[in-house]
């Protein structure tokens, strides 16, 4: 992973150099001729933000109820670090100059702590919990920056693409899913632009780090505990089954083809259920997890026949069957080319391959590994990586 980039080198003076990006703001925001060019990830996101349509004067506001909130803090996955980002963080927050906040996947705000003073300035900003930090919604910033370029940024002054943040600074790196690689969320300090410190992002990554590690470690463990209720229940069964935690992860299994994980319904399970990488089973509920069955007592697997439907007049979807059931999934556009690509290539592409089919611009890898994260949740188990691929074993069929 790279290194983070500062926004103020070592040694330079923040208030000289905030004066110079004001120019090179102004200028390019004009369209005139910068006096310096912003540094790549501050152009790249200029770039996408106004793309996106949003003005450098913009007001935006946009914050979901509590109740959306409270959903939005269970479901992020991050809530088991929460504590473990705040004691990371305490040389930074401590002295009152700045405030840590931790975003969803989404750039949502979900909690922040800090010193009155300071988030009284963030509430002025609309820094606020429920508001969405993305770059579509409020600019260059290092939340939905870092969410963009899924890496650690330092966001500096004028850098921001909305002018009300020129005041502000602000340092955030992603946390990782360390089972999928996925963005789970950002963690953020910010505070006055008097505060900035070129030492303040690599402090903010390395917590994000140990964060991931802390989950990694939280999700290990909860295997483990997990594998030793089940292997004697598997050893008495007589029968192939499977074990998996809530979210489908297996700890183990016996006369059933091993695999780390399969796809679970997203609208809950019953006592019966089809899964697309087993077919028909029994499912009887665990501490934390499931009992699966393949209703086949052979334990032969039935063959997964993932049809790609895309004819025109129809909304695209994906369809998977096998076993005693179907299993149906509608698709956004982008997923739906995505699909379309691998159905006609089953030896795979790379994320350069397929940002040049999707795109026709092969270093769009970012946007090409963000959608096909959110597209492998959808159907876990049936699409691998390196390269891009339907998984061995799965039939596929493209309607158009």
């Amino acid at each position: 992973m790279k290194s983070a980039e500062t926004a103020v080198a070592p040694g330079e003076d923040p208030r000289v150099y905030a004066r110079l990006l004001e120019q090179v703001y102004d200028a390019t925001m004009s369209g005139g001729r910068p006096p310096a060019r912003p540094r790549a990830v501050v152009g790249d996101s200029w770039d996408r933000v106004r793309a996106a349509g949003l003005e450098p004067d913009a007001d935006p506001s946009d914050r979901v109820q509590d109740s959306e909130l409270d959903r939005r803090r269970r479901e992020s996955g991050l809530v088991a670090v929460i504590e473990e980002l705040q004691a990371g963080l305490t040389p930074l927050t401590t002295d009152g100059d700045n405030i840590l906040v931790v975003a969803d996947r989404d750039g949502r705000v979900l909690w922040r702590s800090g010193s009155n003073h300071v988030l009284a300035q963030a509430d002025r900003l609309g820094f606020v919990l429920g508001a969405g930090w993305a770059e579509h919604q409020v600019g260059t910033n290092a939340i939905g920056t870092a969410l963009a370029a899924r890496s650690a940024v330092q966001i500096f002054s004028a850098e921001h693409f909305v002018r009300s943040h020129h005041a502000w600074t602000c340092a955030g790196a992603p946390i990782r899913d360390a089972r999928t690689g996925a963005i789970l969320g950002v963690v953020d300090v910010s505070g006055p632009a008097a505060t900035v410190h070129p030492t303040t992002v690599a402090l903010v990554s390395a917590v994000a780090r140990l964060a991931e590690s802390r989950l990694r470690e939280t999700h290990l463990l909860g295997l483990d505990r997990l594998r030793q209720v089940a292997s004697p229940m598997l050893a008495r069964l007589g029968r192939p089954g499977m074990v998996v935690d809530a979210d489908g992860w297996v700890a183990a299994t016996s006369e059933v083809a091993p695999r780390s994980r399969v796809t679970l319904p997203a609208h809950g399970l019953d006592a019966a259920a089809w899964l697309p990488e087993l077919g028909q089973c029994l499912l009887d509920p665990l501490p934390g997890g499931w009992l699966l069955q393949p209703v086949d007592s052979s334990g032969q697997e039935s063959p997964t026949m993932v049809t790609v439907d895309l004819r025109v007049g129809r909304t695209p979807e994906v369809v998977v069957t096998g076993g005693a059931g179907t299993w149906r999934h509608t698709l956004s556009p982008r997923h739906a080319q995505i699909l379309a690509v691998l159905t006609e290539d089953r030896a795979g592409k790379s994320a350069a391959q397929l940002a040049e089919s999707l795109f026709g611009d092969p270093s769009r890898v970012v946007t090409v590994r963000a959608e096909i994260s959110r597209l492998r949740r959808v159907l876990a188990g049936l699409i691998e990586a390196r390269p891009y691929r339907f998984a061995d074993g799965v039939r596929v069929q493209l309607r158009v």
